[in-house]
């Protein structure tokens, strides 16, 4: 079974086909998702699918992208969530994201620092979204070593930080990228760490796996990934699947 830690089946990419899609998972393999908040709109949206699907869990958080309007009723928003709804798994996806500069490194700085010392007071794991933000990421995220774990999420840095990471008990997030001709350094990571510190998504409607790669993604497309992980660690794909569902089970601290 297969357990896909990281989607957005909120996103407007599924509009037409959502309901039938996700009734098709079971019967594919995927036995779990846990859809993930990148705004405050989508905070909601995650829950209410969370609420309806049982085989689905949320995230809540905002993306590093969306902080600009952010406000102290919104991380009391957040709160009840993660206090009053036992589908609610975690905080995410939260962080830095300096490819895109908007809005300004201070205040997405603020609302990571915010949210992190939010999933301390809660004691609930983090999804960490960091692009072209590798040393600061780590830094904040040292701060709050043994106040806050969770899983760095589309991981993108180098091995030797990924050795770091799992060293402070993150889980690395391994998706579509790992199957792309120019994924060397996750693939270099996925060889380097351990099996039991990774966890599969697919960030769904992004980052498609090949041979699927430019088309919308979903977790149906995660045994490419399953396949090129237990290639990269020559272990059986079954293998793979157990281990990493049964860490995303730990990650997010789900009891069956």
């Amino acid at each position: 079974m297969i357990f896909d830690t990281h989607a957005h089946y909120d996103d407007e990419d599924f509009n037409e086909d959502r309901e039938e899609l996700l009734a098709s998972m079971e019967e594919n393999g995927v036995k779990h998702i846990v859809n993930i908040g990148a705004s405050m709109e989508s905070t909601r949206t995650s829950v209410a699918l969370a609420d309806k699907y049982d085989f689905m869990y949320a995230a809540v958080g905002v993306h590093p992208n969306d902080t600009e309007s952010l406000t102290e009723q919104d991380m009391e928003e957040l709160k009840e969530y993660c206090k009053n709804n036992k589908k609610v798994v975690a905080i995410g996806e939260i962080g830095l994201e300096y490819h895109y500069l908007e809005p300004s490194k201070e205040v997405q700085r603020k609302w990571f620092l915010r949210q992190l010392d939010l999933a301390a007071e809660l004691q609930m794991p983090v999804v960490i979204h960091s692009r072209d933000a590798a040393e600061e990421t780590f830094q904040i995220l040292k701060q709050y070593e043994g106040k806050v774990k969770g899983v760095v999420h589309c991981y993108s840095y180098s091995k030797e930080m990924a050795r770091e990471y799992v060293k402070m008990g993150y889980y690395i997030g391994v998706g579509g990228v790992v199957t792309f001709k120019n994924g060397k350094k996750l693939k270099e990571t996925v060889e380097d760490i351990p099996l039991e510190k990774i966890v599969i998504e697919t960030d769904c409607p992004y980052l498609s796996p090949e041979p699927n790669r430019g088309r919308r993604n979903s977790s149906l497309n995660l045994p490419y990934v399953v396949k090129q992980i237990a290639e990269l660690k020559h272990v059986s794909e079954e293998e793979v699947m157990e281990v990493t569902y049964k860490n995303a089970l730990d990650l997010y601290k789900i009891t069956e």
